[in-house]
């Protein structure tokens, strides 16, 4: 059996920087976002909003993800009928629209991916949504219900390719915020993942 050397002083390699650095970055996507959370009781409202602004409506989704533990930031394995993806993305958790930037790797076996990265770092938390698509333009909007934690809306101004400022993008998070009635009292600093997660004592 080979074993690995050890270099005194030499700090432990992090796992998450060498998957994020694996050669399969070709098809690895990144992009920025400035995105909301916020509680709705009332997705019918939405939904007709966006009927009424023509939104391009993607479709419905039961997504199940994935959360592994890693030193920093968030890594999820989403597994749904439309979107497949390893996602990791670092963002604060701060009480309004907040910059999110993200990497996405799309993952049509995610059984296979899912073993593996329970083995290698460890699950965190699942979360289990029925999640509905649409986009306005580059926004992205999800109207979701989770049994344990209720209904939700969330908006993402995406920028994937460079061309579009962070004030740009806030500009359309809020102007979707005023249409959709979302009122600061609504917004949700946490990810889906943290509500899960029992209370520190």
């Amino acid at each position: 059996m080979t074993r690995r050397r050890k270099f005194p002083g030499r700090p432990a390699p992090d796992p998450l920087d060498s998957l994020l650095r694996f050669p399969y970055h070709a098809a690895m996507t990144a992009c920025t976002n400035i995105e909301i959370k916020a509680r709705c009781a009332d997705l019918d409202r939405v939904r007709a909003t966006l009927e009424s602004l023509g939104s391009d409506f993607r479709g419905a989704d039961h997504q199940v993800d994935t959360y592994f533990r890693v030193p920093r930031g968030r890594l999820k394995l989403r597994q749904g009928r439309l979107e497949n993806q390893l996602i990791f993305y670092e963002r604060p958790d701060d009480l309004g629209p907040r910059r999110s930037d993200v990497r996405l790797f799309p993952c049509p076996d995610g059984d296979a991916l899912r073993a593996l990265l329970t083995v290698a770092l460890g699950i965190l938390v699942t979360v289990d949504k029925q999640r509905e698509i649409h986009f306005l333009d580059n926004v992205k909007i999800h109207l979701d219900t989770l049994a344990d934690l209720g209904t939700f809306v969330e908006i993402e101004a995406i920028d994937s390719d460079g061309t579009r400022s962070p004030a740009a993008l806030l500009a359309q998070c809020e102007h979707y915020m005023n249409l959709f009635g979302i009122s600061p009292p609504d917004l949700v600093p946490q990810s889906y993942s943290d509500l899960l997660l029992p209370k520190p004592s």
